[in-house]
């Protein structure tokens, strides 16, 4: 089979469009149609194309091959780097203050959500811990490391921030729930960080 020109390949898709059975055809529909047909072309190229045709038909198909191979991988690599930010992070997407991260998490105590409570209060206290320059704001932070940060920067509070910690983690990837008891101990730590300062250091909170 001889391999048709770019003339004759544009006639041949004039007269397919025109084609009255293809009127109602929808537009997906039609392109899939198309890039078969294409592909079928290429194929026949490479099977009876004489050595040039052959030739060019078979790069054409390693680049498409390449091209998708390329996309599904870029596509996997996106997904891989946003799950594994969002696997351990405390916080996600949305930036929210302090206040905002209480009043939710007040709101689902309020509706008996202990476990989303419970998280909102931990990132209402790393939140607020941030805004007061206690802790960095780093993106992708974890519990554990917020925990071992604060700790530092506040030693009288590290054996309850890490507890904090281990009750987000547990309700976060655990699969334990949380209870109201657990929430309550987060509140009260959380309130009694509000008023701690640096000068602690060392000292009793």
């Amino acid at each position: 089979m001889t391999p048709i020109g770019r003339d004759e390949a544009a006639a041949r898709a004039a007269r397919e469009l025109l084609d009255p059975q293809y009127t109602d055809e929808q537009l997906f529909d039609r392109l899939y149609r198309y890039f078969n047909q294409f592909l079928g072309d290429l194929m026949d190229g490479v099977a009876g194309g004489g050595t040039t045709g052959g030739i060019i038909a078979a790069v054409v198909i390693v680049l498409i091959l390449v091209g998708v191979a390329a996309l599904i991988g870029w596509q996997l690599r996106r997904t891989s780097r946003r799950n594994g930010t969002a696997a351990g992070a405390l916080f996600g997407e949305r930036a929210m203050s302090a206040a905002e991260h209480r009043l939710a998490a007040e709101r689902l105590a309020g509706e008996g959500r202990w476990s989303e409570a419970i998280q909102e209060r931990l990132r209402a206290i790393a939140r607020d811990l941030e805004e007061r320059a206690l802790v960095d704001g780093m993106p992708g932070r974890t519990a554990d490391e917020l925990a071992a940060e604060a700790g530092a920067a506040l030693p009288g509070f590290a054996g309850e921030l890490a507890a904090a910690a281990r009750s987000f983690d547990d309700v976060t990837y655990g699969g334990i729930a949380g209870t109201g008891d657990a929430y309550a101990t987060m509140t009260g730590l959380d309130e009694r960080l509000r008023s701690a300062r640096p000068a602690l250091l060392g000292g009793a909170p």
